[in-house]
């Protein structure tokens, strides 16, 4: 292995955080000592309960929030805000309303200070790798679910971040569009080809099935406060989408959620105390 590929792009030591409840004023405890190095190039998922905070760890990384002990380091050096190498997608597409398509996935570049020939001819490309073709000049209230997320991915792909990080992009859209998504984000990340280009993808969702299909290695969570209880290296071949219905794939599912059930089962019971 390549000495500089061999160092991680991120790294979490020792990484907790605590938030000041909203009501009762007392400390929630979200995220205790996460230690994780997340490896050039590589896929990775996070599973967890609900409430394990797999949202604020992405957030952390993001640099949307400060870790309250440890530190977290991109490239080797502390996180200390948002930048663009760590691009983000959310569940709920996060589009601006007002803006068309075009507008929305040019203003990553647009707030760089892009110029805007360069940055529309770039939202143009984009919309046509991500199939939205034809559809430039529409509103996000005018595209179906799948077209928004769409939408946010060529966003997201605008300012060529080092770092995709995705917070249950496709837990909003009907189950055959998410296949598609699926397929088609694997695509855009370069599934099944070796390159020293290919972004790091910082993955959470709640499907134990779309995290084996799509990840390297799958990070469970334990309920709050969120600690690695496994993780597990999927050693699938690549390009992935073929293999969707095969065996192996079922028996790693079955695997992380021997690992997941009991502390699932024990957030539920928690949270009807």
């Amino acid at each position: 292995m390549d000495a500089a590929m061999s160092k991680p792009i991120i790294r979490l030591d020792a990484v907790s955080k605590t938030f000041q409840a909203p009501r009762g004023g007392g400390m929630v405890e979200a995220l205790r000592e996460i230690s994780l190095d997340v490896r050039p190039g590589e896929f990775l998922s996070i599973i967890g309960p609900s409430g394990c905070g797999k949202s604020t760890l992405l957030s952390l990384v993001a640099g949307f929030l400060s870790p309250s002990a440890g530190e977290i380091l991109f490239e080797g050096k502390p996180i200390t805000g948002p930048a663009p190498e760590r691009g983000v997608m959310f569940q709920d597409y996060a589009l601006f309303p007002w803006r068309t398509v075009i507008g929305n996935i040019e203003f990553g570049p647009f707030a760089r200070g892009v110029g805007r020939r360069a940055r529309r001819d770039k939202a143009g490309e984009l919309a046509e790798l991500v199939g939205l073709k034809g559809f430039e000049d529409r509103y996000p209230h005018e595209l179906s679910g799948g077209m928004r997320q769409r939408c946010a991915l060529a966003r997201l792909l605008a300012n060529e971040p080092k770092v995709w990080l995705m917070d249950e992009p496709l837990a909003a859209v009907d189950l055959q569009t998410r296949i598609i998504l699926q397929d088609e984000l694997l695509r855009l990340w370069g599934d099944g080809v070796e390159s020293a280009d290919r972004p790091t993808v910082v993955f959470v969702t709640h499907g134990i099935d779309e995290a084996v299909l799509l990840a390297d290695r799958v990070v469970v969570l334990a309920r709050r406060p969120g600690r690695i209880k496994a993780v597990i290296d999927i050693d699938l071949p690549r390009p992935r989408a073929p293999l969707r219905s095969v065996p192996e794939v079922a028996r790693i599912v079955d695997q992380l959620w021997s690992v997941i059930r009991d502390e699932a089962a024990m957030a539920i019971a928690e949270e009807g105390n």
